[in-house]
């Protein structure tokens, strides 16, 4: 009986061990992407360098190592193939994922933020280090003490 549970024991060990493992693999299609002429392939480095990992954010398609960007490097070729322009292309994206897969987004009300926020905070700042030094020089001096020592 002992033996069993055991023998039930290192078999449960070992499924807790080879489930995380078995669980991280990600299955992905070996072949290398094929590409009709050099003017195709300098195309596809072009946009790819232009969208965003929606899995890594803050990596272009063309960089990540993610399995989402190769397979959406798959998809830009497959959509480059059947004719489409590289702006309806993006627009394909952003219907999935929205502006963020564009490293530079649209200009438009709801990206107004990640055009203007920068700007925005560093005006912000200014305005809050110059009413400090205004507050600072308003203020009186304090004669000095003649019995100090210091």
């Amino acid at each position: 009986m002992k033996a069993a549970i055991g023998l039930l024991r290192t078999i449960c060990v070992l499924a807790m061990l080879w489930l995380p493992l078995h669980a991280m693999a990600q299955s992905s299609d070996a072949t290398p992407l094929q590409f009709r002429d050099d003017a195709e392939e300098a195309r596809f480095h072009q946009l790819t360098s232009e969208l965003r990992c929606v899995m890594c954010q803050n990596q272009s398609l063309a960089d990540s190592n993610a399995q989402i960007a190769h397979d959406l490097r798959r998809e830009v070729l497959d959509l480059m193939q059947q004719g489409q322009s590289d702006a309806q292309i993006k627009e394909f994206l952003v219907q999935r994922y929205g502006q963020f897969v564009l490293y530079r987004p649209e200009m438009e009300p709801g990206t107004w933020l990640l055009w203007f926020g920068p700007l925005l905070l560093v005006v912000a700042g200014g305005i809050v280090v110059v009413l400090l030094i205004r507050k600072r020089n308003g203020q009186q001096v304090v004669a000095a003490d003649e019995d100090q020592e210091w």
